[in-house]
């Protein structure tokens, strides 16, 4: 069982040069077995899984150069889209406390961060996860200029694992198509440290699955999740939620596996109302469903009724409804969204997606 100090590197056998730059892209991804609280340094109370997304994703060019005098500080630089982002710095400081241990060169080198997203920032996407996915890929390659002999598996692990310290679903954007997190029974090497690829051969039936993100509400929530999360701790039904959690992991594992589209539709609809019914019954309790998202549910579901198509959606801790369908479905689905969802959406606005891959090293 691979343990957090598996991850504290020994002395390194290499010098690096003076300064350089790596550049990467991470996805966002979608879970369909959610997770929600967690226990101490990003331990998840429950198991996920999720699916990678494809065109969602965050671009970050790191570039690092040896500082002439050490010092106790961490240096860097940060640029969303071009432009300083000086309220972004804290959460980064806080990401570099946290993996200094696992990344000790970190205090030798100014780093210049400069990142972008594919999708609207502030568009209530999360990108944590894809921003947090892409540092820790940029930062990973650091540390393999420092130890060329590292493994690919070591590398995509560790990159997880330093992922999920920043942001906790990160760990689920870095490598795979279906990737779960957590501890369970059902998933052979799952781990809670870092999300693992799903282990088994998922059916044609989801090869391409798409995903059209309706932007329902793009200004900031309510709750942030960090709160949302640590709302679970007292919780009336926490323990039985994470009892069900396990038990629809393995129930997906299933369905993924024997390509049951009416037992997927199910499951991934109960359980974005299930994670909206802990929000609703925690104390203090909050909403943020929006009444466009709750019209756009209905719609969804008179037309599946409707039509006999397996389209259905999933939630986020937010408003925005994602719509997931199988790729053979694609025109009739979107001609649905635009003839009768996109009138709930913020200036009419969606963003089409579909599975994808996890991380990629640009040139």
């Amino acid at each position: 069982m691979t343990k957090a100090t598996d991850f504290i590197p020994q002395a390194y056998r290499n010098n690096v040069t003076e300064k350089g730059s790596f550049q990467w892209s991470a996805p966002s991804n979608i879970a369909l077995v959610k997770y929600w609280g967690k226990k101490e340094n990003q331990i998840p109370a429950n198991p996920s899984i999720s699916f990678t997304l494809n065109n969602c994703k965050t671009i970050t060019k790191l570039e690092f150069e040896l500082k002439d005098n050490p010092s106790e500080n961490y240096s860097f630089d940060l640029f969303l889209e071009g432009k300083p982002k000086e309220d972004f710095k804290p959460k980064m400081q806080k990401f570099f406390e946290r993996v200094e241990v696992y990344l000790p060169f970190l205090k030798d080198f100014h780093f210049t961060i400069s990142t972008e997203n594919t999708f609207p920032h502030s568009s209530g996407i999360a990108s944590s996860a894809s921003g947090m996915g892409a540092m820790a890929v940029n930062l990973m390659s650091i540390e393999k200029l420092f130890n060329p002999e590292m493994t690919d598996d070591y590398f995509w692990q560790k990159a997880s694992f330093l992922a999920r310290l920043g942001s906790g679903s990160a760990c689920r954007s870095i490598k795979g198509s279906v990737v779960v997190w957590g501890e369970n029974d059902s998933i052979e090497n799952s781990s809670d440290l870092y999300g693992v690829e799903f282990p088994e051969i998922v059916h044609s039936n989801f090869q391409k699955y798409q995903d059209t993100i309706l932007l329902v509400d793009k200004g900031e929530k309510v709750v942030s999740s960090t709160v949302g999360h640590e709302l679970m701790h007292n919780h009336p039904f926490a323990q039985n939620r994470f009892q069900q959690a396990h038990e629809n992991l393995a129930r997906m594992k299933q369905i993924l596996v024997e390509g049951n589209l009416d037992k997927f539709v199910e499951l991934v609809e109960s359980e974005a109302l299930t994670l909206h019914a802990m929000m609703m019954t925690s104390m203090p309790y909050f909403i943020l469903m929006k009444p466009n998202t709750l019209e756009i549910i209905n719609k969804i579901w008179k037309f599946r009724q409707q039509s006999g198509l397996q389209v259905c959606f999933t939630l986020d801790a937010g408003a925005n409804v994602h719509v997931l369908y199988p790729n053979k479905n694609k025109e009739e689905v979107l001609q649905f969204i635009k003839n009768e969802l996109i009138v709930y959406c913020q200036n009419q606005q969606y963003i089409c997606d579909e599975i994808g891959n996890g991380a990629l090293q640009l040139k």
